[in-house]
């Protein structure tokens, strides 16, 4: 029985078994995502004493909520770009 949810192995099936192509979208999109809910944060807090909006709008931390855009492939990378990117040596994008 696994705690890890979604499970790191059907993450990493996701991203060819690159665990730091899998660090760096998740990392990517949860970053947006805190940028996106900033706005909002500033919002409610102004109404409610809330520090985190991100857990109270889905129940779901950021990182989270990436992970399992990865899992159930609402969220994903470009292989062709990424292996030409690879090929290259290339690694400022």
């Amino acid at each position: 029985m696994s705690i890890t949810k979604p499970q790191i192995d059907d993450l990493l099936n996701k991203t060819e078994k690159n665990p730091f192509l899998l660090c760096s979208i998740a990392s990517k999109r949860a970053s947006d995502i805190n940028n996106m809910l900033h706005g909002q944060h500033l919002r409610v807090t102004a109404v409610q004493d809330i520090d985190d909006i991100t857990t109270v709008l889905s129940g779901k931390d950021s990182i989270t909520t990436a992970m399992t855009e990865i899992e159930d492939g609402t969220l994903s990378y470009d292989q062709e770009e990424f292996d030409e990117i690879l090929a290259k040596g290339d690694t400022n994008n």
